[in-house]
């Protein structure tokens, strides 16, 4: 189902295990201060759908281009989900993604499916 709206925001999630934080951190600060992003916690440990420890970065539509290229040649070796941000967190998780690395298997649990599932 297409969206009726714009997007204006996405959320891309760097995931990493606890030897990979600091790298991951300092990941997130490059693309932080060399796109003007909104930077989230770093979470050592799974938190909501994330399998892993991960950290936010909150990516405005007209930087979503140069923000997902620049991460694709500069994620070393982290993984990257990357989401719409449409109000509906189910479609957001499951359908408005991409990734950057190997896609991993979420928590979708926490989501209730709009409709009842």
């Amino acid at each position: 189902m297409a969206a009726e709206q714009p997007i204006e925001l996405f959320h891309a999630h760097v995931y990493f295990d606890a030897p990979e934080m600091a790298a991951a951190e300092a990941l997130c600060r490059a693309a932080t201060n060399r796109f003007d992003l909104k930077m989230g916690r770093l979470h050592a440990d799974p938190i909501g759908p994330h399998p892993r420890g991960s950290c936010q970065l909150t990516v405005p539509a007209d930087k979503f281009a140069e923000t997902i290229a620049w991460l694709m040649m500069n994620r070393g070796d982290h993984t990257i989900f990357v989401h719409a941000i449409t109000g509906d967190d189910w479609l957001d998780h499951t359908q408005a993604v991409m990734w950057l690395g190997a896609s991993e298997a979420l928590n979708l649990d926490v989501f209730r499916k709009k409709g009842g599932a």
